[in-house]
């Protein structure tokens, strides 16, 4: 089977913007196609990663409306909807057109309007993804992870400080990232001392609510060498679900979805966890890069917050992991997330990601709806 590539990317500036979903998909379309040198007229299938415009904008119809906005009519649209990790999601479903040979160009681009809205709306609308007995016992993302971060660092001895070094270390690698929403570095006792939201987790342990969208465009890798020399195929992808009720679960400091969807991925690209040599992970919290750090395999169990106080993970160190900033300097917009993890490897593997470069040839992306609810993990390498 001929191998699918990837053969440009686009990312908007994330953060708090004046435009509305439209704009902001077509903003990230538009830089996309212009990056693969791709003109509209020749995307057959057009994927939109979104979820919640209706809810949080009242805005439905959006991948129709994209392909009259980037002018690719005819070209087959879909809307790829699986929560927090619907731009993984949506990677899946684009590699799946050009694997399977429907579509010899396929883009996908996902984005998310969100900071028009209060807080406490924007929690209450990511919060309906949980079970109804969970949401009706006002149960949220939150405290979902500050309940499992109390059970880690008390199962697995690990000091509070630990957590807070995630946060010092992504929001150091997002200073460099022009399009990350926070391009500030901050100290250990600042992310200590900030506020406290789901104990033990402070305000610094959480990624903020944003705006933005990011694209790629996919072909097969024959066609890819008529178009350029830099890109990045996809040897790996798979997907996977969790317990919907989270209490459901064996131990909360495993998400099932990573394990079995980083399996899948694994044994497709015939490589093993040793092999990756960057990472994208899904950070909503800091306790989930040492959950997923552990389930994709790079860490013992109970092991992943020693590899962050040894540096292991830092931008110079021997696994670097979101060296974009991850969701918590970078920023969240629920549908692009999973689409930017990727636009990240996707750099990183051509050596076009400016002072964040390192040094990799196979990298990895995370992306997690819920909390754990629904997981994609990508592979990919350089040509």
């Amino acid at each position: 089977m001929d191998r699918v590539a990837i053969i440009g990317a686009s990312m908007t500036q994330f953060g708090q913007r004046d435009a509305w979903i439209r704009e902001l998909l077509a903003e990230a379309g538009q830089a996309a196609l212009a990056d693969a040198d791709v003109s509209p007229d020749e995307i057959e299938h057009l994927y939109v990663s979104n979820m919640a415009s209706g809810e949080f904008e009242g805005q439905t119809g959006v991948p129709n409306a994209l392909a009259h906005d980037l002018a690719a009519m005819p070209a087959y649209t879909a809307r790829i909807d699986q929560t927090s990790s619907s731009g993984g999601a949506g990677v899946y479903a684009a590699w799946q057109s050009v694997a399977s040979g429907a579509s010899d160009m396929t883009m996908l681009v996902g984005g998310e309007k969100m900071t028009h809205r209060s807080t406490a709306e924007s929690t209450d609308v990511i919060a309906s993804l949980t079970h109804p007995v969970e949401y009706k016992h006002g149960v949220t993302l939150p405290s979902f992870a500050g309940l499992t971060a109390r059970l880690y660092l008390d199962t697995y001895d690990a000091p509070r400080e630990s957590l807070g070094k995630v946060a010092v270390k992504n929001h150091k690698n997002g200073v460099d990232n022009p399009h990350a929403q926070f391009r500030k570095e901050v100290d250990l006792d600042t992310v200590l001392d900030s506020p406290v939201v789901a104990d033990p987790l402070r305000l610094y342990d959480f990624c903020p609510i944003t705006d933005g969208s990011a694209a790629l465009v996919f072909c097969p890798e024959s066609v890819a060498r008529e178009y350029t020399d830099d890109y990045a195929v996809i040897s790996g992808i798979g997907g996977a679900t969790d317990t919907h009720v989270v209490h459901e679960r064996a131990d909360p400091t495993t998400m099932g979805g990573v394990v079995n969807s980083s399996e899948i991925a694994y044994e497709m690209a015939d490589l093993e966890p040793d092999d990756i040599e960057v990472a994208e992970l899904h950070d909503m919290f800091t306790i989930l890069e040492f959950l997923q750090s552990e389930d994709l395999g790079f860490f013992e169990k109970g092991e992943g917050w020693k590899a962050v106080e040894e540096g292991v993970t830092d931008r110079d160190g021997d696994l670097p992991i979101n060296t974009s900033g991850g969701l918590k300097s970078k920023g969240h917009p629920l549908g692009a997330s999973g689409v930017a993890q990727v636009y990240e490897i996707y750099k990183q593997l051509i050596g076009d990601a400016g002072k964040r470069q390192v040094d990799a040839d196979v990298g990895l992306a995370c992306n997690v709806g819920g909390f754990g609810n629904c997981v994609t993990t990508t592979i990919m390498e350089s040509r």
